[in-house]
């Protein structure tokens, strides 16, 4: 660590890794001249540095604080802990990667009895100056001491009902004082000490809290949500004070340079009157929109509108603003790239690129593809007549229906069991993050469109709902009343965060539509990826659905799906109970023309683009009934009925069940394995594909059936299965007449299979990585039983980085589909490579697999444009590297 501490002007946006987010945009704020207030910045080298000292500050860190201190106050002319003209400072949080509302804060530092009589002096507000002191040992008491802030507000309000008050700015000095001194008695009586008034060790337990709450449960959450490195650590701001609660030429406020609900391009935030920062994020009051200001300080207004504009043109990117305005002057604590919905995402790259603001590929970029998935929900539909209880601001757009929960705790137990929960609060708070994670969305009766709700369920994608008043909330019992309604805990409503309206029970919505932008930027994305992308789809419908989405092509058809339509389950057990070869091939001919149907209907719809069909693959105990609940049965009818003819059926489709019955099913009788065992399956799946390709070549179309064999680990399971379906094209082929071109291959989901991949690509036209059963034979886990066990204890301890079956895993499984590629492709130059599992939709996979050299990934329909948008990422990103290294 050469440095541990920057002044403002030392710094640069470049210096994130270094001074965190915040101090590298305070510094590059302060670099081009814009009105600043002087500071210095405690890098995130110093917080590592902490934790290493045992959660300590070292001694070089404290020798460099109180030297930035000093030139501090030099540059002020002012000296923090004396009377006459004294310094205070806020003290922030200021990680690499934003994390609104996770960390904490502490405002007004410096201020004890002596400094606050100072603070009159200079100020001839006494009023303010013991407000600012209340503030500062409320704030300081709940981050620094531990004190929760539940028994400062509770005495508060006990202050201000018993004065016969409705709100804070009617209390006068004296009150302050009075609260001043219960304020100090809550903390001797929760911590046993006198509340600290030296201003310097102030400062020190307030940096080293902050350092402390990089590691709080709401941060490391949110770092998991957002996947998000544990090691960088946070740095800290230390920043001289501006004051917004001086009187009502003062005040604070958070704007963005654009709509972060609908992207347009125009001033949008909330300021207060005679209020510190806190008061507008935590919702306690409810602020007036930021065009509002243009009537109560129309010079400033005009200042921040230009700033704003300046600021957006500067980073090429929509910011969110924190401002103070004291005395009448501007001042900017911060500026940040905005946090914004997907729809305003899309809407704000795109626009920006038409502006030349942006490139293609940095409008791209713009955009996280997760992010997508909020454009491709229902809404409300349009038919439905409205008769909402209750409107309040629509915070974040979306519709969702839920049952009513009162509590973080409670929205994720209930989500835990399956419950879809909307979370009803009076506010939330950085701790309730957990609930909003676990909840469709979130209510809130106080607060406005940037209060912490409304900010962290935007970043989510969540819908909400904020500064609803007309709730009257009861935590005690459990529900809220609005116009004479009373809706009790677990009460079905339903929101609607694009208007701000809320309904008793579930309405019918809609499915999206999507905008031009949407398409727009898609477009983009086309045009500049490399990998193809394909859909996991198993029937006509979903094969459509993915054509809608842009898909190329299918990547996997799972068949055992079309086993189990109620009509064919009879005839599929008929098969799996023939006691002979002829009987079962009896089975498989009334099979043989369903199978036709289903990949006839999908050829059609994918309209001449590959489809790759997955032949059966689990075991065949899957198509009989629950072991258990046929035990069950047996006794019942033995007991009951004995005679009855069903009786015998059920006897005899136990004694398959115990026939089929496996220790360990994933790794049994499955896949290639079955298909060595019972050819005739794997011949019949064979002529309905090409029977269906025949008949639809006959009529003029195109078909690209590509047959892939499932769970080989030797070639010569896959050379036998290959020979099965070779045989059946030449059948099928002489019978129609009709040349039927085709390729056939294999799923790579055992590790041998990717270790000997040179020799399986002797007979195979392409490998797709079965990426989902690649990962539970590689680490050894059950999917069913790891994930609802212990993986995500795994995850939460860092055993793991993250969900190996949702985000693949580079250093063991990513080092097999790297060998399978190199090794197949040592053996065929050409072949044609692709993942097929869950992580064909993961953003972080898809970058590996890009890296790997794949020709396609194949997701989940709904999952299409965001691997779209993903792998055009992927390229852009590959592109600059290998530019780089050149």
């Amino acid at each position: 660590m050469k440095q541990a501490v920057y002044m403002f002007e030392e710094g640069n946006q470049n210096m994130r890794e270094i001074i965190g987010g915040k101090g590298a945009n305070l510094a590059e704020m302060t670099r081009i001249g814009l009105p600043v207030p002087e500071g210095f910045t405690v890098s995130t080298a110093a917080c590592r540095d902490y934790y290493d000292n045992k959660q300590e500050l070292s001694v070089k860190v404290k020798k460099e604080l109180f030297s930035a201190l000093e030139k501090l106050e030099a540059k002020t002319g002012k000296k923090l802990g004396t009377v006459n003209n004294p310094l205070f400072v806020s003290v922030r949080s200021g990680a690499v990667h934003s994390m609104p509302g996770m960390m904490d804060t502490v405002l007004n530092l410096g201020m004890n009895d002596e400094t606050v009589e100072g603070m009159t002096k200079l100020t001839g507000n006494a009023r303010f100056s013991y407000d600012s002191y209340r503030r500062f040992i409320q704030m300081f008491s709940d981050v620094v001491l531990g004190v929760e802030n539940y028994f400062f507000e509770r005495e508060l309000t006990r202050t201000r009902e018993a004065k016969g008050y409705t709100s804070d700015p009617e209390m006068t000095a004296e009150d302050w004082k009075e609260l001043i001194s219960k304020y100090k008695d809550i903390v001797l009586d929760h911590t046993g000490e006198s509340f600290p008034v030296d201003p310097h060790r102030q400062l020190l337990l307030s940096i080293e809290a902050v350092f402390d709450s990089w590691n709080n449960d709401r941060a490391r959450i949110y770092r998991r949500l957002n996947k998000i490195p544990h090691d960088l650590g946070t740095a800290v701001t230390i920043q001289s004070m501006v004051f917004g609660n001086m009187g009502d030429d003062s005040g604070t406020g958070v704007a963005f340079t654009r709509d972060p609900s609908s992207g347009e391009s125009l001033l949008y935030g909330e300021y207060l009157i005679n209020a510190q920062g806190e008061d507008v994020v935590a919702g306690t009051r409810t602020p007036q929109p930021i065009a509002a200001l243009k009537e109560v300080m129309p010079d400033v207004f005009e200042q921040f509108s230009t700033t704003c504009q300046r600021l957006e043109k500067h980073y090429g990117d929509m910011q969110d603003i924190e401002f103070t305005v004291e005395k009448g002057k501007l001042y900017l604590l911060q500026t940040r790239n905005g946090k914004r919905t997907a729809q305003a995402a899309v809407k704000i790259a795109v626009d920006m690129k038409k502006d030349g603001v942006l490139s293609k590929e940095q409008a791209l970029q713009r955009v996280n593809p997760d992010q997508l998935n909020q454009l491709l929900h229902r809404r409300i539909d349009e038919k439905y007549v409205r008769n909402s209880l209750v409107k309040g601001l629509p915070a974040s757009p979306g519709a969702a229906t839920g049952k009513v929960v009162f509590t973080a705790d409670d929205a994720e137990q209930c989500a835990k069991n399956g419950e879809k929960v909307i979370l009803v609060r009076p506010e939330t708070t950085p701790d309730d993050i957990h609930g909003i994670i676990a909840a469709e969305a979130v209510v809130t009766s106080r607060g406005g469109m940037t209060s912490h709700a409304a900010v962290v369920a935007r970043g989510m994608g969540k819908a909400c709902i904020c500064g609803c008043d007309g709730l009257k909330i009861n935590l005690e019992d459990r529900q809220f009343s609005v116009n004479g309604d009373t809706i009790n805990y677990f009460d079905t409503i339903t929101i609607d965060g694009s208007t701000g309206e809320v309904f008793k029970g579930e309405v019918p919505m809609m499915e999206p539509e999507l905008s031009g932008e949407f398409q727009e930027l898609l477009t983009w994305a086309d045009e500049t990826r490399r990998m193809g992308v394909r859909s996991n789809a198993d029937n006509p419908h979903d094969a459509a659905k993915s054509r809608d989405f842009g898909a190329e092509g299918i990547g996997l058809c799972r068949t055992e799906h079309m086993f189990m339509d109620p009509e064919r389950v009879p005839i599929v057990q008929d098969m799996i109970l023939a006691d002979n070869q002829t009987d079962r091939e009896k089975a498989l001919e009334k099979l043989l023309p369903m199978q036709q149907e289903d990949f006839t209907g999908i050829f059609t719809e994918m309209a001449g683009l590959p489809v790759t069909i997955r032949l059966l693959d689990p075991p065949l105990h899957e198509f009989l009934p629950d072991k258990e609940e046929l035990l069950v049965d047996i006794t019942t009818l033995q007991l009951t009925t004995p005679e009855a003819p069903e009786l015998k059926e059920k006897q005899k489709l136990l004694r398959k069940l115990r026939e089929l019955d496996e220790f360990n099913p994933m790794l049994g009788h499955r896949g290639c394995r079955l298909g060595m065992t019972h050819p005739e399956i794997y011949e019949m799946q064979a002529k309905a594909i090409f029977y269906a390709a025949a008949h639809l070549a006959g009529q003029g179309n195109t078909v690209k059936p590509e047959v892939m064999i499932p769970l080989v680990g030797h070639v010569n399971e896959l050379k036998a299965m290959r020979k099965v379906v070779d045989e059946a094209a030449a059948l099928v082929q002489k019978e129609t007449g009709r040349e039927i071109t085709y390729t056939v291959g294999t799923m790579i989901e055992v590790p041998r299979a990717a270790l000997t991949a040179d020799e399986i690509a002797e007979e195979a036209d392409f490998f797709s990585f079965g990426t989902n059963d690649l990962t539970q034979t590689t680490f050894g886990y059950s999917r069913d039983d790891a994930e609802s066990k212990f993986l995500s204890r795994y995850v939460d301890t860092e055993v793991l980085e993250a969900n190996p079956f949702m985000q693949l895993d580079r250093k063991g499984v990513g080092k097999l589909v790297e060998s399978g590629v190199q090794l197949g492709r040592k053996t065929k130059l050409q072949l044609k490579t692709g993942i097929c599992g869950e992580h064909g939709g993961d953003p972080h996979s898809i970058q590996f697999c890009e890296q790997q050299g794949l020709d396609y990934v194949s997701c989940s329909p709904f999952r299409v444009p965001v691997a779209r948008l993903a792998a055009a990422q992927a390229a852009i990103e590959q592109r600059e590297k290998e530019k780089i290294s050149v």
